[in-house]
């Protein structure tokens, strides 16, 4: 991944910290790990391996230098375990927690995994983080906590009801955050991350994003299928959105902190005008694909459309949108079509 957005460069090129990164091993993780390692920062990294996956942090090790890489270490282990916590938050100066179980359709499958991983595990993260005395809590929250509320753009402070048992344990994290700020003076801030996609995002399994279960099907021919008519929208956000986002607000000013943020571009792109996105970025790149899309029904527990507003993000953490979808696209397709 290269790293332009100076606004996250000028942050770190004089201050080297150690880093701790829950769940590196998976999409979002080990992008993280990545842009760390290449602004030359020290690196904790805490995993289960029940979403991630071993070959990412392989691949993170052939990209970066010998000397980068030295500055990584690795701890096997499970945020739901408190003991694993408090050894990977020891010496640590920034958290970044990652770690968490996705996916609306799993959560309604499975509401007691979801609810293990995404709040007792959080609430280790944090206690363990807290009595370590970190400076900086950063986690990963979720547009899914905006619910069935209609109004668009998404902005931080209006929400509606959630629509599954994995909105509700993001949305917990969220009053986690704000209670421990009231209670003990431990302040956090949460990401509301908004369909991010890009390299090193599992196109395989029940459960994997649109982005990158369309475009394997597309490379390999296969019926693509869509979930309701394809009018509806999301706000699609390259990773390197969410990566500069993340750093942005583990060294963000104690004014920024105890704050929500949407991560996104402000945009809102239909099913069907991704499904030609993905076909025109493919075709670039000699695939084609000349076969229509296949509707079916609705899926439970999904909102009809989304869009953030990101001007909060912009005023209090400098966030910037590096990469629009069609940039993002361009950039992720050649990973995709590499690891098929």
């Amino acid at each position: 991944m290269a790293m332009e957005y100076e606004n996250v460069r000028s942050q770190l090129r004089d201050s080297p910290k150690v880093w701790l990164i829950t769940g590196v091993a998976g999409f979002i993780g080990s992008n993280l790990l990545e842009a760390l390692l290449v602004l030359d920062q020290q690196v904790v990294g805490l995993d289960n391996f029940a979403t991630g996956y071993r070959h990412n942090l392989d691949e993170v090790k052939s990209v970066v230098s010998a000397r980068q890489w030295s500055r990584f270490s690795f701890i096997e282990g499970d945020i739901r375990n408190i003991d694993d916590c408090r050894r990977a938050c020891d010496g640590v100066d920034y958290v970044l927690h990652q770690a968490a179980l996705g996916s609306v359709p799993r959560s309604i499958e499975d509401p007691l995994l979801t609810n293990a991983c995404n709040i007792d595990g959080f609430v280790n993260m944090l206690v363990a983080a807290r009595d370590a005395g970190v400076t900086s809590f950063t986690y990963a929250a979720s547009s899914s906590t905006y619910g069935d509320h209609p109004g668009l753009p998404k902005v931080e402070d209006e929400i509606g009801k959630p629509l599954s048992p994995y909105a509700v344990t993001k949305y917990v994290n969220e009053l986690y955050g704000d209670v421990f700020a009231t209670c003990y003076g431990f302040k956090s801030i949460g990401l509301r991350y908004f369909n991010v996609f890009g390299p090193r995002q599992d196109p395989d399994g029940a459960y994997a994003a649109v982005i990158p279960k369309w475009t394997a099907s597309m490379i390999r021919g296969e019926q693509v299928l869509v979930n309701g008519d394809g009018e509806t929208s999301r706000d699609f956000c390259y990773v390197d959105n969410a990566v500069q986002a993340n750093i942005l607000a583990a060294v963000a000013d104690d004014v920024a902190k105890n704050q929500i943020y949407n991560v996104a571009c402000s945009d809102r792109t239909s099913l069907n005008d991704l499904f030609s996105y993905l076909r025109d970025a493919l075709a670039v790149l000699g695939v084609t694909y000349n076969q229509s899309p296949t509707y079916q029904d609705f899926r439970e527990g999904d909102v009809r459309h989304s869009q953030a507003d990101i001007s909060k993000a912009r005023r209090l953490l400098g966030y910037e949108v590096v990469y629009r979808v069609g940039d993002g696209l361009n950039r992720a397709m050649p990973w995709y079509l590499a690891n098929q």
